[in-house]
């Protein structure tokens, strides 16, 4: 490959790798409710029924289920450690 080939491929695979980063991060479990949560809420925009309410519902229900994940660990490693 040439330098300048090389360099372009460099830097897409550094925006590739920070966009996956930010999207994804700790918790991929967390980006695929947001997906599913904008599906839904497409969905359900194409209906009568107003969809204002079902992405706030989905994010705060996948927060919290990421941090009850997170606690419950933390508390297994402190058992482990003490």
């Amino acid at each position: 490959m040439t330098d300048g080939m090389s360099r372009v491929w460099g830097s897409a695979r550094s925006f590739g790798a920070f966009w996956y980063d930010f999207v994804i991060g700790d918790d991929w479990r967390v980006a695929a409710g947001v997906v599913i949560g904008l599906l839904v809420t497409y969905g359900v925009s194409q209906t009568s029924v107003p969809a204002w309410w079902i992405l706030p519902v989905g994010v705060a229900a996948f927060l919290g289920g990421s941090l009850w994940r997170a606690s419950r660990k933390a508390r297994l490693a402190k058992r482990r450690s003490s």
